[in-house]
């Protein structure tokens, strides 16, 4: 593995957003697990239409659409979690992580595993959460940019300078010098500028047609707000740790909020994982395609263990993830 496993009794499952979706994504696993087969078989049945097959042939421009990357992600993470409690269950013990955080969309699908939403009202949100915001990017075209290797505060300001004529601030806080801002076009690109002749290591635009996290994403906001309305949420089982504030949710009206308030306030996910580290989670699991959110664990926190379990070397599917399994006291 790339790290050493050391002895661990703390659990944090984490689940990515948009962006780690791939052709193939889940194809192996469903192969070998019944549990996984069963998750992309009832979302099949319930969106009545073939989102396994899209997963696992493609093609990649309609995968990479942002109303079908998210329910494809989203499936296909609860895929490598039933698949986990799956295992689990083998092993004679019970799949409890003491928290779970989602990055971004991932914020949906750790509302499933918190015991909020059932995989239905989940998977519901999640489909209708991507049409939302390619409806509300029609009418706010916006876009988002990757700033490395500048401190926050540098970009907060650089943001404030260029959004005299337009919106543009910070999305994601993803870790010490990996920051994403978003915003009208205008304005970020002469955000873009500003951190270029600040000296960041590198600003790169990406091949996103919308200001996600932003002010730009009200109206898709207002449209969760009133599909939110029509789902019996319930108290997570196991708390949430939210994006918005990096605030452990555990009550129902709290998961709520964070749900609708999520499209348009920035990520906050270092201080998320930082949150976690300080509740005692020496075991981060990162649940779904890729393995994003293990890299930046471990740029946040190396001292903690951190695996992407999709991954083919140390991942769920390998020889490896028996020294895991042993290291849980």
């Amino acid at each position: 593995m790339d790290q050493e496993v050391k002895p661990w009794s703390r659990l944090a499952l984490i689940f990515p957003g948009q962006g780690s979706q791939h052709v193939g994504m889940g194809q192996r696993l469903a192969e070998v697990s019944k549990a996984a087969r069963d998750v992309f078989q009832r979302a099949d049945d319930v969106l009545e239409r073939n989102l396994s097959k899209l997963c696992w042939e493609g093609p990649e421009d309609e995968l990479e659409s942002t109303a079908n990357q998210q329910p494809a992600s989203f499936v296909t993470a609860i895929a490598w979690l039933e698949a986990l409690r799956e295992r689990w269950v083998e092993l004679g013990k019970t799949l409890e992580p003491h928290l779970v955080a989602g990055h971004s969309m991932g914020e949906f699908t750790a509302a499933v595993a918190s015991g909020a939403l059932d995989f239905d009202q989940g998977l519901f949100l999640v489909n209708n959460r991507g049409v939302l915001m390619e409806e509300a990017g029609l009418e706010n075209p916006g876009g988002m940019a990757s700033i490395i290797g500048l401190p926050e505060q540098t970009i907060i300001e650089i943001c404030q300078e260029a959004s005299k004529e337009g919106y543009v601030g910070l999305a994601t806080s993803n870790c010490e010098g990996q920051n994403v801002i978003s915003g009208y076009l205008g304005p970020l690109k002469l955000a873009m500028e500003l951190a270029e002749k600040a000296r960041a290591r590198k600003v790169v635009r990406l091949s996103i047609s919308i200001g996600s996290h932003s002010p730009l994403m009200s109206k898709a906001s207002d449209g969760m707000n009133r599909l939110l309305q029509k789902i019996p949420l319930r108290d997570p089982v196991t708390p949430m740790v939210g994006n918005v504030n990096a605030e452990i949710l555990t009550t129902k009206e709290q998961v709520y909020t964070e749900l609708r308030d999520q499209l348009t306030h920035g990520v906050q996910w270092q201080k998320s994982v930082e949150k976690m580290g300080a509740e005692g989670i020496d075991m981060f699991m990162e649940i779904g395609p890729g393995n994003v959110l293990t890299r930046l664990v471990r740029r946040i926190n190396y001292d903690v263990n951190s695996l992407a379990i999709s991954d083919d070397y140390e991942g769920l599917l390998s020889d490896n993830f028996q020294l895991v399994e042993a290291a849980a006291r």
